[in-house]
């Protein structure tokens, strides 16, 4: 298995990145990366105050995968996350929903060990690893990543997680896919500028699929949710556009009419916001597998 280290990172994903490495379709590879912060704050004498922070969120990569090509889709199974022993919680002026209450940033090292992270002497919480930072190759000019858009990015989305499998559209040759920025645990909505920042190592599959159930946007299939994820400028924008993805997915892929997939969506379904601090605010709609399961279709990477 071949292993992305953190000599490899970037702050622009975009197809003129010379890749790392290469693999094929199918291998299973890891990447090694470092928290939001570059893990400028994990000294304890590290402060905002004697501290220049670095630009962007540090991304690993970009991995080339052979075969992958625009119109494809990468298919990429997160088999595990494993984080390092302390995470990252600040907030501050200038981010987040109540950034005016907050003079001056703060904050703080949360030890993370035997599956929970220690908060303080009254409050632990169990963990919840997952990927905030995951894109491929945009088709134009490379986009920062702090910005999540239809090639992935900083969607900052809970269920990027293991055991998921996310697929995100292929726009340049070889799909160049990075990743970085993960959170011990991260509540929706990511409401105060961000989650339990952590430096971590994903163990990932990466494959490519090339049938007629890709689009143009990304895409999460779980143990029992089918996800469609949008991110726009405003919070109503992305959750109007993720509900339409799995309107025009429910109806052109799986083959429902709008009338079934209107009435199961509004019984069934789930809109979800998974940041509001980003450039692009991203939401996702949620349905039960069972239900895509049910009019014969079983995943996107099965034709």
């Amino acid at each position: 298995m071949k292993t992305i280290t953190r000599n490899y990172i970037t702050n622009m994903i975009s197809k003129e990145n010379p890749p790392c490495d290469r693999i094929s379709a199918g291998e299973i590879v890891a990447f090694e990366t470092y928290d939001c912060f570059t893990n400028q704050f994990l000294p304890e004498e590290a402060t905002f105050e004697n501290v220049v922070r670095l630009p962007g969120n540090p991304a690993t990569g970009p991995l080339y995968i052979e075969g992958a090509l625009p119109g494809d889709m990468l298919k990429i199974d997160i088999l595990d996350i494993e984080m390092g022993p302390v995470g990252i919680v600040m907030l501050g002026p200038g981010s987040g929903s109540e950034k005016e209450e907050f003079s001056r940033k703060v904050l703080r090292r949360v030890p993370v060990k035997g599956g929970y992270a220690y908060f303080n002497d009254k409050v632990k919480i169990p963990v919840r690893p997952m990927i905030g930072v995951i894109g491929v190759a945009p088709a134009g000019d490379g986009i920062s990543t702090i910005t999540p858009m239809d090639h992935g990015g900083n969607m900052d989305c809970t269920q990027v997680k293991k055991g998921a499998s996310l697929y995100l559209p292929v726009f340049a040759e070889g799909a160049l896919l990075s990743m970085g920025d993960f959170h011990a645990i991260m509540g929706d909505g990511e409401v105060e500028d961000c989650g339990l920042e952590i430096e971590g190592r994903a163990i990932v599959r990466v494959s490519v699929v090339r049938n007629k159930n890709c689009v143009s946007y990304p895409m999460i299939e779980t143990e029992d949710k089918l996800i469609t994820i949008a991110s726009r400028e405003a919070v109503e924008e992305a959750w109007r556009a993720a509900a339409r993805q799995m309107y025009d997915f429910l109806k052109e892929k799986v083959g429902m009419d709008y009338e079934e997939a209107g009435m199961l969506l509004t019984m069934t379904g789930d809109l979800a916001i998974c940041q509001t601090v980003n450039p692009m605010k991203t939401v996702r709609m949620e349905l039960p597998r069972h239900i895509t399961q049910s009019y014969g279709f079983d995943s996107i990477s099965v034709e």
